[in-house]
């Protein structure tokens, strides 16, 4: 047996024996540190530059940035961009499933439709769109070869802003359905199988097994389409349409001879678009992507822990 001192001891060379903590010393970067400083510097300089520049304009800026005029063209760009970009939806769903559809027709029918507009110029499109009436004088709705409801006289109509929706839509929707295929195929094959096995119909497995579950694949790109038609909308004058952002402040830049301010504003109420977007954006894939990562979202962390407390609590 060993005394009370040979047991002091002992414990006292154990703890001797413990190495003492490490004091970690984080890795010095200059060179970060370098770089954070130019770029600061160079963005103040150009904010400083542009700032003293009389060529920008900056008080002709200040009055047409909330002009009535640019406000309205900034609602009608919303218009068309929000439209265009339903009809593209709906039509890239339809083409998908056409795609990978059994049947031999549907498949060609949707691989023509992409291979069309994808493989032409938008601004193309928007041209022809915009001959259309030249085109096709007169619309016949009706029994073909029998009888005729009604003609529409195409050449009368003012339908600028409706060929402007369909120029864009038609073209989007072919880019739409390849992403709307892609999403679809990054679904695994067995839940397909389960569908089938359960009794349901190729439509029914599509519309309540697989299209919701490809959403989370879908979205993203789908919203980076979202902010790349806003900014196509400023081709359509080529239908002609020009009351849009784009081409009103063109209009308004060419009577006051001024076109740098007023392109200054535009971008600025592009910028406010494009932000909105954005966190509409992020909001959506959130809310798709629940389930798919093992990361709780700070929403879902809180409601675990409110969770163990109640159930720590009933113990």
């Amino acid at each position: 047996m060993t005394g009370p001192d040979e047991s002091r001891s002992g414990s006292r060379s154990t703890v001797a024996a413990e190495p003492a903590p490490i004091r970690a010393v984080p890795l010095r970067r200059p060179g970060r540190w370098a770089a954070a400083v130019i770029i600061v510097v160079l963005f103040a300089l150009f904010v400083y530059g542009a700032a003293t520049n009389e060529a920008y304009g900056w008080g002709t800026y200040g009055r047409y940035l909330f002009d009535e005029r640019i406000s309205s063209a900034a609602w009608n760009t919303v218009q068309l961009t929000v439209l265009s970009m339903a009809l593209a939806v709906v039509l890239g769903v339809v083409l998908a499933v056409m795609r990978l559809s059994p049947n031999p027709v549907l498949r060609g029918s949707s691989w023509l439709f992409v291979w069309f507009f994808r493989g032409t110029p938008v601004y193309v499109q928007l041209v022809f769109w915009g001959l259309f009436p030249a085109i096709y004088k007169r619309l016949d709705v009706g029994i073909p070869f029998v009888y005729q409801f009604t003609h529409i006289d195409l050449q009368d109509l003012n339908a600028a802003f409706v060929f402007a929706i369909v120029g864009l839509g038609l073209n989007e929707a072919a880019y739409m359905a390849e992403i709307v295929r892609a999403g679809i195929s990054s679904v695994n094959e067995g839940q397909t199988e389960a569908s089938i096995a359960l009794g349901m119909t190729w439509w029914q497995t599509m519309r309540r097994t697989v299209l919701p579950q490809a959403m989370r694949v879908i979205i993203p790109p789908t919203g980076n389409e979202l902010i790349g038609m806003l900014k196509t909308t400023s081709l359509v004058s080529a239908v002609p349409y020009t009351l849009e952002l784009y081409g009103r402040q063109r209009d308004i830049a060419g009577v006051i001879f001024e076109p740098i301010p007023l392109l200054l504003v535009a971008a600025t109420w592009y910028l406010a678009i494009t932000s909105v977007l954005m966190i509409g954006q992020h909001f959506l894939e959130r809310h798709f992507s629940k389930g798919a990562s093992r990361t709780l979202t700070p929403r879902q962390r809180r409601a675990l822990e409110r969770e163990q407390a109640e159930a720590t609590g009933a113990h």
